[in-house]
């Protein structure tokens, strides 16, 4: 195996290579504007840094979001344009997964956030670093106080919230090498992971105007 990984859900434009036993390279930048500008030139560097070309590459795992449309697009495009190209599958993972995965936080539940913006966040409880108890959701921090009380917290989100997650863990941003190293088990294990399809769970900011007027030529 050699696996591909790649996540622009969040700020992180991150990319890292698996080769089916361990994390042989990896790239990370936290750039919340400049994920198309920033992703190729770092699976550039990744495949540098591990001596290998493109074409080695069988398989990609791509960070499915939850996240912004305009940013998380970017990374799925990528993932299916070099599955094609290359004819190796692409497989889906939620970015929250990998957040909870690379948690510094021992045992106990735990909850994951990231910054959804409008003032909301992405986030799902865990059981441990492998277990999602909750499917992930976007709300404000207030609404969901009560849920999450007394939980430990990981993600940049819950950094922006902290009346609602006061303990908060390491990391901040996600990052591929957990992604990798998430998929590639799972993988190993014979689970079937989610296609590479978004999870936007809102509608994206863009909207078309309303009762805008219509102009014909005569």
């Amino acid at each position: 195996m050699l696996l591909l990984a790649l996540d622009t859900a969040t700020p992180a434009v991150t990319v890292a290579l698996h080769d089916g036993t361990a994390v042989i390279a990896s790239s990370s930048q936290v750039d919340a504007r400049r994920h198309g500008e920033l992703l190729l030139p770092a699976v550039d560097r990744v495949l540098a840094e591990a001596g290998v070309k493109l074409d080695a590459v069988t398989a990609i795992a791509v960070g499915v979001g939850p996240g912004p449309y305009t940013g998380l697009r970017v990374g799925l495009m990528t993932a299916d344009t070099f599955g094609l190209a290359l004819g190796v599958p692409v497989h889906g993972l939620c970015t929250l997964d990998a957040l909870a995965y690379a948690a510094d936080i021992g045992s106990g539940p735990f909850v994951v956030a990231t910054d959804a913006r409008r003032k909301e966040v992405y986030w799902a409880t865990y059981a441990d670093s492998r277990t999602r108890l909750t499917e992930p959701a976007v709300d404000r921090p207030a609404d969901i106080a009560g849920k999450v009380a007394g939980l430990p917290a990981v993600g940049a989100g819950a950094l922006l919230y902290p009346d609602t997650f006061p303990a908060v863990h390491e990391p901040e941003h996600v990052s591929a090498a957990a992604l990798a190293s998430l998929a590639a088990e799972r993988l190993a294990a014979g689970e079937e992971l989610p296609a590479p399809r978004p999870l936007y769970l809102r509608r994206p900011d863009a909207q078309v105007p309303r009762n805008y007027k219509v102009v014909t030529p005569k």
